[in-house]
């Protein structure tokens, strides 16, 4: 593949140098010093109907996928930079016919789970037919369903027989939706509930209060890509950003990444915050995150096409980045973001700059009357809590037209999520880390009987041609005019509307290390990389 997706991070912000690289007595892979402290505002907790958060089959959101990605082997991860696959639990992997429809896949020798199990292929067959036969609807098995069977010819080898060719494939295997997990622990169908995970990865969970904190330590049977700089990672839970900060600067915890204000971006980026912030560094990276609203197209108030099309007509992304995000982020145009292959501005070529003129005709010409009321609904306590402000930024925008009367309306995540599943919102905000680094994973889980939000909006196109086509080409270049035809006629339905793209930022104390290759292109926290240097 001949993609490139810049994610090498740069420095910003810089409050006291930090000395990466220059390592300490605490630093290294057998480093036994203290905990490396990350704070996050993330809250892994069971919910009614979701008490397995750390099961690979049932777990699909970012922060549990950070947990997963410490601590499970897959045969394939995604290094810290490009966006080829590279061998993690496989010492190799390659398709074995013209078409890309059989993958074959060579294991490491010696491998063990964190209980000391040894780990085979038959481990790696019996967590991807565990994955797809419990079919959990809140997990990632879509990722999986292209599978038509594994074989396991000896110990030490696996061949996948897919359905159709998929050039995307070994990205798949490389996410958390692939992880292996001991047969002779898990349920071969059912999740495993609560807090314990068996897995080969490089850490092990010792412990996870909710509310508190999660520990991790570094498994001695890991046997795979990458090299520990720590001993030991402490996850704090914050219920505020607010709070997370003070413990940074109150030197409590080390490091904080998910969810940072835009103020306090914006604070670190500034010289003033030189005497609030000692020995604190901000890392900046590239960010393929996006949020965007969805449609319920079976709703009765935005089932006619031409709403939809009025409110992509009113929004400002500019205003909404400026304001509400203090340009931490930048508008989006499209369901694929800048620096993704395919990516172009589908929404602008066709809508331009907000317009109420050209709304108020659209609305017209549909016969449809105005002020629609429009209830626009949003989760609480999973995006941040400036989320309220964006919906409250939407909300002034839409009314100041005088073409809507908008009711918002605010629900925590442990409600939100079953509920959009059920369709019972109209509209709503989303957002979406990527799985993996690919077009085709800005574009497929939103399409097809099992889509990631259950939106009964269906195009044939996109399902039956476009998706099909683009997973035959090797060449990932060589998919662009497919992708733009996809966001083309996304733009032309309005089913999603792709409002901001993200960037990625780590706030740290000055003497931790490997920041700038902590985050990856899905914005998961890569643990290992994370080391104790020298206070500056």
């Amino acid at each position: 593949m001949n993609r490139k997706l810049l994610v090498l991070p740069a420095m910003v912000g810089l409050i006291a140098p930090a000395l990466a690289g220059c390592g300490g007595s605490n630093g290294g892979s057998g480093g036994s010093g203290n905990a490396i402290v990350v704070g996050t505002t993330d809250q892994i907790q069971t919910s009614p109907g979701d008490g397995a958060p750390l099961d690979p089959a049932a777990a699909y959101t970012i922060d549990e996928w950070d947990v997963l990605r410490n601590t499970f082997q897959t045969l394939l991860s995604m290094p810290p930079t490009g966006t080829d696959p590279v061998p993690d639990a496989a010492s190799s992997c390659s398709f074995t016919d013209a078409a890309g429809q059989n993958y074959r896949c060579t294991m490491r020798s010696g491998l063990e789970f964190s209980n000391g199990d040894p780990l085979t292929a038959t481990d790696v067959k019996f967590s991807i037919d565990r994955s797809l036969h419990i079919q959990d609807p809140n997990g990632p098995s879509s990722l999986l369903d292209n599978i038509a069977s594994v074989q396991t010819p000896d110990d030490s080898t696996v061949v996948f027989h897919l359905k159709t060719p998929d050039a995307t494939f070994p990205l798949k295997l490389a996410t958390p939706a692939a992880a292996i997990v001991d047969s002779k622990v898990y349920s071969a169908d059912k999740v495993r509930d609560g807090y314990q995970i068996t897995g080969s990865g490089p850490y092990t969970l010792d412990s996870l209060t909710p509310g508190d904190k999660a520990v991790f330590s570094k498994n001695p049977h890991y046997k795979g890509a990458y090299t520990l700089n720590n001993s030991k990672i402490e996850l704090r839970f914050f219920k505020s950003s607010e709070a997370m900060q003070s413990a940074l600067q109150a030197g409590t915890i080390d490091v904080m990444n998910r969810t940072m204000t835009p103020a306090q971006i914006a604070a670190l980026q500034t010289s003033t915050a030189k005497s609030q912030s000692q020995n604190i560094q901000l890392t900046q990276a590239p960010g393929t995150e996006i949020r965007y609203l969805v449609f319920n197209t079976n709703d009765p108030s935005v089932k006619n096409v031409a709403v939809r099309k009025a409110v992509a007509q009113l929004v400002d992304r500019e205003a909404l980045v400026r304001d509400v995000y203090a340009r931490t982020a930048q508008p989006l145009y499209s369901m694929v973001p800048q620096g993704i292959t395919g990516h172009t501005n589908s929404f602008f070529n066709l809508y331009g700059d907000p317009n109420p003129a050209a709304a108020r005709s659209t609305l017209q010409k549909a016969g449809i009357s105005t002020p629609v009321p429009l209830t626009l609904s949003y989760t609480t306590d999973h995006y941040g809590s400036v989320t309220a402000q964006e919906f409250a930024e939407l909300k002034q925008q839409l009314e100041a037209s005088g073409l809507f009367t908008v009711t918002l309306q605010g629900v925590p995540w442990q409600q939100f999520r079953p509920d959009e599943q059920k369709g019972k919102y109209a509209v709503y905000g989303m957002g979406w880390f990527p799985d993996f680094p690919d077009p085709d994973n800005y574009i497929a889980p939103f399409f097809g009987k099992n889509n990631f939000l259950g939106s009964p909006y269906n195009n044939s196109d996109i399902e039956n041609n476009l998706i099909p086509r683009t997973r035959q080409q090797a060449e990932r270049s060589s998919t662009v005019g497919s992708f733009q035809q996809a966001q083309d006629e996304i733009a032309q339905d309005v089913p999603f509307l792709p409002l901001w793209q993200g960037q990625q930022y780590l706030a740290a104390r000055s003497d931790i290390t490997g920041t700038e290759w902590a985050l990856n292109a899905s914005s998961e926290l890569q643990y290992w990389e994370l080391g104790r240097g020298v206070t500056s």
